[in-house]
């Protein structure tokens, strides 16, 4: 089996296993969390070509990728996307309301259906609450609610959280579709006439931050545009424990996304792109020898 292939497959055995679901989160970072309900607006992938993500020139020296996958302080780079929401002082929920399979993220260019869809996705969840307001931005509608937990969850200790409900507008962010527990294939369309490589930067910086990979190995070594291509380009490392007395094994990764200029159509390929063999010793990374 191919490097990138085999690789490919265990990283979303790992994430098959997470389970859907609401999560609360510290306000210190914002974790995955997704729960959807109903298609609007729009189909998946066309017929229409679609240019085939390439490999990016370079890539980091070791020493900079071991320093930033073992930094439990390390995420993401500097300037990398920070959520709306990441300044709220209480612990909350972010949520995208999906379709009926699970399968992607809804969305509607209408306030009205959106608030709609999303009420009856309230109704249905274990975990629901009371509305507060609503918001939105260019890409998204937000219905905000009080969510109540009879019982302590998590690191909450309050008997309510704000949880914030998105639906995508249709206009800016479409993945009717799209299979989310992919990692390669149609990731969705973008609006071909606000689309350059700002708009495919921020569109795979936002959906970073609800993947399914673990957590404690989830870093972003470096984020950029391939130009002059509309290519963008997560370049990860993915720290694999190997059991006692063994050095660990670091994945490195090319997510690419790549969108059609013509139609706005957005695929993703998912590529391992090299492995380390590294170790931690007396606090400090390094390659096994």
């Amino acid at each position: 089996m191919h490097l990138a292939q085999e690789s490919r497959r265990r990283l979303i055995l790992r994430m098959g296993h997470i389970p859907f679901g609401t999560m609360k989160l510290s306000t210190l970072s914002l974790l995955p969390v997704l729960v959807i309900s109903a298609a609007c607006g729009g189909s998946g992938a066309t017929d229409a070509a679609i240019p085939v993500p390439v490999q990016s020139a370079s890539l980091p020296a070791d020493e900079d990728i071991l320093a930033k996958a073992y930094d439990p302080r390390y995420s993401v780079p500097t300037g990398f996307f920070v959520d709306e929401r990441a300044t709220t002082t209480r612990s909350y929920t972010v949520h995208h309301v999906l379709d009926a399979s699970g399968s992607f993220e809804i969305c509607s260019d209408d306030i009205v259906e959106a608030q709609s869809i999303e009420n009856a996705d309230n109704a249905s969840r274990a975990v629901n609450g009371y509305y507060v307001t609503s918001y939105e931005n260019d890409r998204y509608f937000e219905i905000v609610r009080e969510l109540s937990y009879t019982e302590d969850v998590g690191n909450i200790g309050e008997p309510t959280s704000p949880g914030y409900a998105r639906v995508f507008k249709c206009n800016h962010t479409n993945r009717d579709g799209v299979d989310r527990t992919l990692v390669d294939g149609y990731a969705g369309k973008l609006n071909p006439e606000q689309l350059n490589a700002d708009a495919l930067r921020d569109f795979t910086e936002y959906l970073w931050q609800f993947t399914f990979f673990n957590v404690t190995a989830k870093k972003v070594v470096a984020s950029y545009s391939n130009a002059p291509s509309l290519q963008h380009t997560l370049l990860l490392a993915f720290v694999i424990n190997q059991g006692a007395n063994a050095c660990d094994r670091i994945e490195v990764v090319e997510w690419r996304f790549r969108a059609n200029p013509a139609s706005g159509e957005v695929t993703q390929q998912f590529e391992t792109v090299k492995h380390l063999e590294a170790s931690v010793v007396a606090g400090q990374p390094g390659l096994c020898e």
